[in-house]
Parts: C-alpha cells; sequence; structure tokens
C-alpha cells in the first residue's frame, strides 16, 4: 500500500536493531533461542503480519540466524509480504513444524516462547523439546517492546492527533435524536478517510445509562435531550494504535454529572502528576483512587467508583505492558507510553470516562493529546 502519511513508517534498520537487542538478551541468559509466533511481536522483529490459525507460521530467533517456519502452500504468500530478508523453511500438511524446529536447535539448549504462543502449539514443541527445553520468553519481548523508540512514539502521537480530530467531528455531528450506530459509521468512515488502515480498530458510542457500562451496551440506542455521552475510538498507523474517549453533555445544567465530571478530571491529573521516572505503575492507580476516596467512592474496586485499572500500555497492541494497575512494581522509564483513563461509574445513572494518553520522557510525563477542557467542552 502506498504511504500517504507525514510520519515515516518503521524501518527495516530499526527492526534490526531490535533483534540484535533481542539476540543479547537471549545470550546473557545462555538461552538458544526465541521462537515467536503470528503475533503482534512477530510484527515487531521482523515487520511481518500474519493471523494466527491452526497452522503455525512464525520466526525462530537465534544468536545468529532468523529463520522463517511457514507451512508450504504458504511459503509464495510470505515472500510477497513486507519484512527483514531471512530464509524461508517449509513444513508440508503431513508434517510436524514442532519437529522442524526441534531439527533446527539439535541439542543448543533453552528454548524461550513468545508468550502469545497458542497453547496447542506449546504441547506440540514440549512433546519434541521435552518441558525443560522451554521458557517463557516474555518478560525479554516485554522488555524490548514497553521501551519505545521516536519511531514508535511518532507514530503514537500522529495516530492519536488523528482520532482526535475524528472525535471533534463527531461531537460535531451529534444531536438529540441520532443513533449510537450513525456516529459509529460516521467514526469508522472519518478514519478511514484519513487513512487509517482498516478504518475504527473499535468504536464504542454509549448515550445515557449506558455510559455505566464501561465497555458499552448491546443494541443501538438515540441520543436523548439531556443525555451523558461516551465516545471511545480508535485507530492504527504502520501498525500503531490511537484509543481516546470523551465523555461530555451537549449543554450545561447538570449539576450532579458536572461535578462527578470535575472528579474524573481530578483523578486523571493526578494519575499523570504521579508518572515520575522510577515510580511504580502501581503507584499511579494509588494516587487515582485517592482521589476518588476524598469524596467516598469506592474503595477498591466498589461501585460507585473505579471498577478496573486506572491505565494500560499501548503500542502495537491497545492493551500492552506496561499495566498501570494496583500490584505492579514495574517502575517507569522513558520510552514507556500508557494511557490514563480512570473511569468514575455510578451504576444505573452514567459513567464517565476521560482517557488521554502519556508517554515518558527523560524530563518525565507527556500528554500524547491534551486533556478535556470541560463537562460540555471535551477537547481543550
Amino acid at each position: 500500500m502506498s504511504w500517504q502519511h507525514p510520519v515515516p513508517r518503521i524501518t527495516q534498520e530499526e527492526r534490526q536493531e531490535r533483534l540484535s537487542r533481542l539476540r543479547r538478551l537471549l545470550d546473557a541468559q545462555g538461552l538458544a533461542g526465541m521462537l515467536i509466533g503470528p503475533s503482534e511481536s512477530l510484527r515487531y522483529f521482523t515487520g511481518l503480519v500474519w493471523h494466527a490459525s491452526e497452522r503455525f507460521l512464525g520466526a525462530l530467533v537465534t544468536p545468529t540466524e532468523l529463520y522463517y517456519i511457514v507451512p508450504g502452500f504458504e511459503r509464495s504468500r510470505v515472500e510477497t509480504l513486507p519484512r527483514l530478508p531471512a530464509e524461508i523453511l517449509e513444513w508440508q500438511e503431513e508434517e510436524s513444524s514442532a519437529a522442524l524446529i526441534a531439527r533446527l536447535l539439535g541439542d543448543a539448549g533453552v528454548l524461550a516462547l513468545d508468550d502469545s504462543m497458542p497453547l496447542f502449539f506449546y504441547h506440540a514443541l514440549a512433546a519434541k523439546l521435552g518441558t525443560e527445553r522451554l521458557t517463557n520468553g516474555g518478560p525479554i519481548i516485554n522488555s524490548l517492546r514497553r521501551i519505545k523508540s521516536p519511531a514508535e512514539i511518532a507514530l503514537i502521537h500522529y495516530a492519536m492527533n488523528l482520532t482526535l480530530d475524528v472525535h471533534k467531528q463527531a461531537h460535531a455531528l451529534l444531536k438529540p435524536g441520532i443513533r449510537a450506530s450513525e456516529v459509529v459509521e460516521f467514526i469508522d468512515r472519518r478514519h478511514r478517510e484519513a487513512g487509517a488502515h482498516g478504518g475504527s480498530t473499535f468504536c464504542i458510542v454509549s448515550f445515557g445509562e449506558a455510559t455505566s457500562l464501561p465497555h458499552g451496551a448491546n443494541g443501538d440506542q438515540t441520543l436523548g435531550e439531556d443525555d451523558v455521552i461516551l465516545v471511545d475510538t480508535g485507530c492504527r498507523i504502520d501498525g500503531y494504535h490511537s484509543d481516546l474517549t470523551r465523555t461530555y453533555k451537549l449543554k450545561t445544567g447538570d449539576s450532579a454529572f458536572e461535578q462527578a465530571w470535575a472528579i474524573e478530571r481530578d483523578a486523571q491529573q493526578a494519575v499523570f502528576d504521579a508518572a515520575k521516572l522510577g515510580a511504580t505503575c502501581s503507584s499511579l492507580d494509588d494516587a487515582a483512587r485517592a482521589v476518588l476516596a476524598r469524596y467516598s467512592l469506592g474503595p477498591d474496586y466498589k461501585l460507585p467508583g473505579l471498577p478496573h485499572r486506572a491505565g494500560h500500555g499501548l503500542g502495537l497492541e491497545i492493551h500492552e505492558e506496561p499495566y498501570i494497575v494496583r500490584g505492579n512494581a514495574t517502575t517507569l522509564a522513558a520510552g514507556m507510553c500508557f494511557s490514563n483513563e480512570p473511569m468514575i461509574v455510578f451504576p444505573q445513572k452514567f459513567g464517565i470516562r476521560l482517557e488521554d494518553h502519556i508517554h515518558m520522557t527523560a524530563d518525565g510525563p507527556r500528554w500524547f493529546t491534551q486533556p478535556s477542557k470541560g463537562p460540555t467542552e471535551p477537547f481543550s
């Protein structure tokens, strides 16, 4: 596909550097290699995009080599796809891809596995290599992927601003009587027209009481005169996600909603203010809940209050490390990107989620997009 965006794509040189860092970690831990399945990690390291099926397709990274492990009849397709150059090794329908990998490894040692590997394939490998020669490669992969490069941050920033502009257009469209499905269709179309491959990756449009359901209600809804509005959507640019939520009303005058909105915004700001280099992810979740506790909301996950974590990492996956959740001792470092969305739910009434994302720099936290201005002014 032609590239129509002003921000550069991830280069082959950057992917080679990612492989070099992976190999250094494998060598440091004395591992024979890393087997990467048809996951976002395959895209991250090699550029190859493939969707999982019952036939294994992936990549084996050793200290010196990169191999693609491919069903024989899919080779011609893989050869046409963007990817780092490497030898393609085939397995045929009556053969075992796990046996092919075992032959490549020989007696080299322990194999680390992509933590997105399907369980059925783990069992196939265990039958050929033994469980003692398999280990979880997730911590290694996550330690690399959760620190974003300047190129990754630029792509996320561009995607966020694209989605923010679509949010603004949707806000201008809203009026009493419009159906949620009309707004969803409009947002998807505007994402596509802006060049987001596949349009919206997701879109939640909720009105009134349905806003108290964090991931929306089944069925269509019609916007009432005084309904709370929640719109949560995103897209992908070169695989990297945007994800933004705005909650607002079209007119002023609802003091209960406006007071709750102000608490939500205070909680969101508290997360940002707590996002210091070296701070634990858990402490950011704590900061949001401390704000809510001052208003007798919660505690913990009780409602009215915050029913879920305060945020999640974002990159090639919309939910990835680092998770902004109680008990996560991961410390913040430059290059980490994560959402800030300490939603407040008032059951059977309404919910308020203000979601913007943060990226950590050497000087501390920075917003990808500026937070909402007010309960009837969703944009700064």
